[in-house]
């Protein structure tokens, strides 16, 4: 009985040998390949559990996740044949597994070397186009966004999606970074000075506005404010007359009343007058003549 079962024995662990070599598992985060002595063979792997010929396929499994490569400082010519350095990275996935697999070999390093150069002709030609003070003062967004498209199209011979490049730092170089400053400051100089002369002529015109709005207002109050005047005196004087006219003699009483109180004001003061003067018509008698009678 133990003679037979050795070859059962023997048998089910060549199938369990066999099955676990004809299998293979996916991660959700990853794409397979199955290639049979360097070819490829069958479609892309997605995520599951897949069968394979034993001991002769191969699977090749590949990072679908996006990959963020950083790219040490590089030296770039400007327009004016200026060098300067800037460091960037590069986030990237695999879009075709296939074609990835055939530019590249599988290998990660091998296409990020291959996209770090393709990205960096990129720059270069953006670069060239422009002046050292044009690329230090542009946004960095509107620097690479030049190059993106083409970079794009680029990569996708190699299976990648490019998903973006950024510029992280710009340098210059110590023997020109001194000139650049010093034009930059020129350049930022007059264009303040520009903006304080066209500031100082828009001040005073506004200051040249406002005064001859004042004296407009002023003109118009003044002569709004003479002719109620004028009109005031003028309904004061026929109120005045209508007043006076009814009564002459208490009209006449009261302005002298109105004459004593301002004459007579202060202590001291020393008045050099004829008795039978007009002026001391109501002190001379209570009726308000005086002593010639009238």
């Amino acid at each position: 009985m133990k003679l037979r079962l050795g070859p059962l024995v023997v048998l089910v662990g060549l199938a369990l040998l066999v099955s676990s070599t004809a299998l293979f598992q996916v991660k959700q985060t990853e794409a397979a390949l199955r290639t049979r002595f360097g070819e490829i063979v069958g479609p892309q792997y997605g995520a599951g559990l897949h069968m394979k010929w034993p001991f002769i396929d191969r699977v090749r499994s590949f990072e679908r996740r996006i990959v963020t490569q950083n790219y040490s400082a590089e030296t770039f010519l400007t327009s004016e044949n200026k060098g300067l350095l800037a460091d960037f990275y590069v986030k990237w996935r695999i879009s075709e597994v296939a074609q990835y697999y055939r530019a590249t070999g599988g290998i990660e390093e091998t296409a990020a070397q291959r996209l770090g150069d393709i990205v960096k002709n990129g720059i270069k030609g953006v670069v060239a186009k422009r002046t050292l003070q044009e690329i230090v003062v542009a946004e960095r967004a509107e620097f690479t966004g030049d190059m993106f498209s083409s970079a794009s199209e680029a990569v996708k011979d190699l299976g990648i999606e490019l998903i973006d490049v950024r510029i992280k730092r710009i340098d210059l170089p110590d023997e020109v970074s001194g000139s650049v400053y010093q034009r930059m400051q020129e350049s930022f100089r007059a264009l303040a000075n520009r903006l304080r002369a066209e500031g100082a002529a828009e001040a005073e015109r506004i200051r040249a506005e406002a005064d001859r709005q004042r004296t407009e207002i002023l003109a118009t109050a003044q002569r709004d404010a003479q002719r109620i005047r004028g009109e005031a005196d003028g309904t004061a004087g026929k109120i005045y007359s209508d007043a006076y006219g009814k009564s002459p003699e208490f009209y006449a009483f009261y302005r002298s009343l109105q004459a004593y109180r301002t004459s007579l004001v202060r202590d001291g003061d020393v008045w050099v007058l004829t008795p039978e003067g007009e002026f001391f018509r109501y002190l001379n008698s209570a009726d308000g003549k005086s002593a010639n009678g009238r």
